[in-house]
């Protein structure tokens, strides 16, 4: 549904479930701005009569008065558009009070507080209640990027989108046309994967590497969209987890905890440095680079030459 219609529609039904006595249309035209925008009476009708069935497809039980003032009223009570209490039990509670939490640092943060508060009245054990002395860790997913909520506004509406993306080997940024599947976050960064309308491929783009701002198109998905699950795999493949070999590495002595946590051997130095072996897949140069003087590639020498290769450019740029 388009954004301007959904809001359209949430000021509708909040008008016509706050009012205490039944509006006219004339009422209602006048207090919703879309409404005032709609030009002709035959047009606002027309609006006005597909907004209100919408509402009753949607399950608002919307009654018509006649009789007022020689107008039709209309109006919502509450006591038969009220739901049923929710019952969660301990576990369900929790996952939604950690789905709230991951949208904390975006512009949702407002909703999602809301609804913890919701559910804190209604007497739900909350993962992270202040009152809840066993919540020692809070996990997030931060949402830092600008670039994010465009992005994931894009998805869910299925809207192409263009943006400026700078490759980590790559000193400017290249403009980019992509319809977007969807976000996935690893290893504590957010990857947009989609298809790449001028490679005509499909491709996985780091979310921090997007600069300006992403402007999205009213055009059609030229490729199927794939499952989510093989989304998922081919972020996974892309950011470096699908390993095809190992790799050796020379780390500082206590940096580069990411690394250590993934290595399958490490060997402890006595000049400061360890030698560690990790699994070696696409993406590999691109994260090491990422720990900029704390890592050596020893081999292969083909990561060690990516690797270079992306220091040299990021230092030109």
């Amino acid at each position: 549904m388009a954004i301007a219609k959904a809001e359209r529609l949430m000021n509708l039904a909040l008008c016509l479930l706050g009012t205490r006595r039944p509006l006219s249309k004339r009422e209602l035209r006048a207090s919703i701005e879309a409404y005032i925008d709609a030009g002709s009476d035959d047009a606002f009708n027309r609006m006005f009569e597909r907004d209100k069935d919408d509402l009753r497809e949607l399950g608002l039980v919307i009654e018509t008065v006649d009789g007022l003032e020689g107008d039709t009223g209309y109006l919502a009570r509450r006591d038969s558009n009220r739901l049923p209490p929710v019952a969660l039990d301990a576990e369900e509670a929790a996952a939604l009070g950690l789905a709230a939490k991951v949208w904390q640092q975006a512009r949702l943060a407002g909703a999602a507080s809301g609804a913890l508060q919701k559910l804190r009245a209604a007497g739900m054990p909350l993962a992270g209640d202040p009152y809840e002395s066993h919540s020692a860790l809070e996990p997030r997913i931060p949402a830092h990027e600008s670039a994010f909520e465009p992005l994931m506004l894009a998805c869910r509406d299925r809207r192409t989108v263009v943006f400026e993306y700078r490759k980590a080997s790559a000193a400017r940024p290249e403009t980019r046309h992509v319809e977007p599947w969807t976000l996935e976050c690893w290893r504590g960064h957010w990857y947009l994967a989609g298809w790449d309308r001028d490679r005509q491929a499909e491709r996985v783009f780091r979310i921090s590497r997007i600069t300006g701002r992403v402007r999205s198109r009213a055009a059609a998905f030229t490729a199927e969209v794939p499952d989510h699950v093989t989304v998922r795999e081919t972020v996974e493949s892309w950011a470096g987890e699908t390993a095809t070999g190992t790799a050796r590495i020379r780390l500082r002595a206590g940096a580069g905890y990411p690394l250590r946590a993934r290595a399958l051997s490490t060997t402890a130095g006595d000049d400061g440095w360890d030698e560690l072996e990790i699994p070696y897949g696409h993406g590999l140069d691109a994260w090491l680079v990422e720990f900029g003087p704390d890592v050596t590639v020893l081999e292969p020498a083909e990561l060690r030459a990516d690797v270079v290769d992306r220091l040299r450019a990021v230092a030109k740029g």
